[in-house]
């Protein structure tokens, strides 16, 4: 993959009636500033001698034509969010907004604004500029290469609000932040201070190719965090973990390196979760990553529904993905089309301190909602979930595997108790989804993704 562009698509998608929160945040055209590292110093865009030259091309570049140009090369900059194109699943949630679901003169309105508030309430990391320079380098921004990172961020810093606040939480708009809500955002603060900071990513990553001004893969961020994760607790060995959660990332036959569905290994998950506690405890809240490849150029059709079903898991916490080069955080579905946030706008480093409850949050969070279609994303992606405890990580087993019945042979990803003994879901799990237990099937192989029905060229290397 080519370093990300300027711009992924942004399909700017507002609802019919006006939103409730449209008078807290403005979003235009964004136009990605360029850094050079060549110099000792960094080279500014715009300087006393061509600022008329450079504000006549930004003119241009922030024109109709532009937007017309960018609309041929990625779609219509606007698509409405229509009721009629069904529910909204957004992160394990139903949002009730198709006209079907309603009878007589329901005014669906109250629908949207919920769905709204949800959307808007979840956090949003994009690129920044003028934070200290990234380690040894000159670079203070990590505009036109660090989306796939802060998608990355973003999917943990939902994980951290699940965790800390619940997913029925919701952003405050007329009162004091809660003090979980700040101090989760300060985990993401551009600078060394910060935990999951992008400097301390790039460092945790460099066994995995993370370098500052290069495109990263969903594969090698999903490691980098787990990486990140460790190190941060060796630091913080007799306090607070920052991290309350152990990661799982799971990954195919020989860790990855040979493609194929990736499998679920329940004893796997439990010794994470048992390292994660120094042996205290059975089972801790679990944060499990699942990198995949789900085709060559462009994403293979099969996959796409399973890919939406995975939206309506109560763990589900979306997926790293977006056009190729160009990452998103998807968040949500509405039939085939997948709603994101978008880190590709620059903001300017915010300070947040952890005492100040009034602190200006604005922009880690969007009224715009954005969509793009579900089968347009780049095939390199990965699925992440949270599972607070055993009972909610057997119910994800449950759902999963179930999922796995549906795939036709070519599972997104398989479960089994451990890597010698496959397993399946009892019979015996009741209607409302709930696991209640596994048993073995000599049927129901760890290679599944090697059935008859299946091509193993979509497949790829991770």
């Amino acid at each position: 993959m080519v370093p990300a562009c300027s711009k992924a698509e942004s399909s700017d998608s507002k609802f019919p009636k006006a939103s409730l929160w449209s008078s807290f945040f403005t979003s235009g055209y964004s136009v990605c500033e360029t850094y050079s590292e060549s110099s000792a110093s960094e080279k500014k865009v715009v300087n006393s001698t061509n600022s008329g030259w450079a504000a006549s091309v930004r003119k241009v570049v922030t024109g109709d034509s532009m937007r017309r140009f960018q609309e041929r090369v990625l779609g219509p900059s606007k698509t409405e969010v229509s009721s009629s194109d069904g529910d909204v699943w957004l992160l394990g949630v139903c949002h009730k907004i198709s006209q079907h679901e309603s009878t007589g003169n329901v005014d669906t309105s109250s629908y949207f604004a919920a769905f709204e508030e949800d959307f808007f309430s979840k956090i949003l990391i994009t690129y920044r500029k003028g934070f200290n320079a990234i380690g040894d380098s000159k670079y203070t921004s990590d505009v036109n290469w660090g989306c796939m990172l802060r998608s990355g961020q973003m999917l943990v810093a939902q994980a951290l609000l699940f965790h800390k606040l619940g997913r029925s939480w919701r952003k405050s708009v007329d009162k004091s932040q809660d003090k979980e809500y700040i101090d989760i955002l300060r985990l993401f603060g551009d600078s060394e201070a910060s935990a999951f900071s992008i400097h301390n990513l790039l460092e945790a990553g460099n066994g995995y190719g993370l370098a500052v001004g290069s495109w990263v893969g969903p594969y090698a961020m999903c490691r980098s965090l787990e990486v990140l994760a460790r190190n941060q607790r060796e630091r913080n060995n007799l306090g607070e973990q920052l991290l309350p959660m152990a990661i799982y990332v799971v990954s195919g036959d020989e860790d990855g390196e040979r493609g194929g569905a990736p499998v679920v290994c329940i004893e796997d998950a439990s010794r994470r979760c048992s390292e994660f506690s120094r042996g205290l405890a059975a089972w801790t809240p679990l944060l499990l990553l699942v990198p995949l490849v789900l085709g060559l150029d462009k994403i293979n059709p099969r996959y796409v529904p399973l890919l939406q079903s995975t939206f309506k898991f109560p763990q589900s916490l979306g997926i790293l993905g977006g056009k190729p080069g160009a990452s998103t955080y998807i968040i949500g579905v509405q039939n085939e089309k997948a709603f994101y946030l978008d880190p590709h706008d620059v903001h300017p480093v915010v300070n947040i301190n952890g005492d100040n409850q009034e602190a200006d949050t604005s922009s880690y969070h969007s009224n715009i909602i954005r969509l793009m279609p579900l089968d347009s994303i780049d095939p390199s992606l990965a699925i992440g979930f949270y599972c607070r405890d055993k009972d909610d990580f057997d119910n994800f087993c449950s759902r999963a595997s179930k999922l796995v019945e549906e795939s036709n042979g070519a599972p997104l990803f398989t479960v089994a108790q451990s890597r010698s003994l496959p397993m399946q879901v009892s019979s015996s799990n009741d209607a409302s989804g709930a696991y209640s237990g596994f048993q073995e099937d000599d049927a129901l192989s760890l290679d599944l993704v090697n059935d008859a029905d299946t091509n193993e060229d979509d497949w790829q290397l991770l």
